[in-house]
């Protein structure tokens, strides 16, 4: 769809602007699903430590936050309006916005917890890897100072008994 959404209004006068809000907020309810979880096979992958794939959600999670942009700059032209002062087309929907509006809240608490936790994982994982190359690193320079020659060199003891 090209354009706003709030932009149909215009041409379907049958339409209210609470039927154009209504349909944003279920979109920004689906999205921010859809990124929790999408968080959640995150957290997954990284505790696997399967980076490639990793990569492939964290793309996917991409398109998904730039919908959810396209959807908020949609919402914009609401945001300083008076909900209660909106021609509802029913008072269940404008009650069903308004529990839409409260899940679409926790869902966003919810990822960015998510997103705070597995950056904490992936700095942990980070941080274990740095660990095993630095100890790679340094057995390697072990192994090539013993090939070099410039090991000790291993001395003997005579335990033969005299006498």
């Amino acid at each position: 769809m090209e354009g706003p959404l709030w932009l149909l209004v215009v041409s379907d006068m049958t339409q209210l602007e609470t039927d154009v809000v209504a349909e944003l907020i279920r979109r920004k309810r689906d999205l921010l699903t859809r990124l929790r979880e999408m968080g959640r096979r995150q957290m997954e992958l990284v505790s696997d430590g399967a980076m490639t794939q990793l990569l492939d959600v964290l793309a996917a999670k991409q398109r998904v936050l730039d919908e959810l942009q396209r959807v908020e700059r949609d919402l914009d032209p609401f945001r300083g309006e008076d909900p209660d002062r909106r021609t509802w087309r029913s008072e269940a929907l404008r009650l069903e916005c308004a529990a839409l509006l409260d899940e679409c809240e926790q869902l966003l608490r919810e990822t960015v917890e998510q997103e705070r936790q597995s950056e904490a994982a992936l700095t942990v994982r980070r941080d274990e890897a740095a660990v095993r190359l630095e100890g790679a690193h340094l057995a390697g320079r072990a192994r090539g100072a013993y090939a070099n020659g410039g090991g000790a060199t291993m001395s003997q003891l005579d335990l033969t008994s005299e006498g």
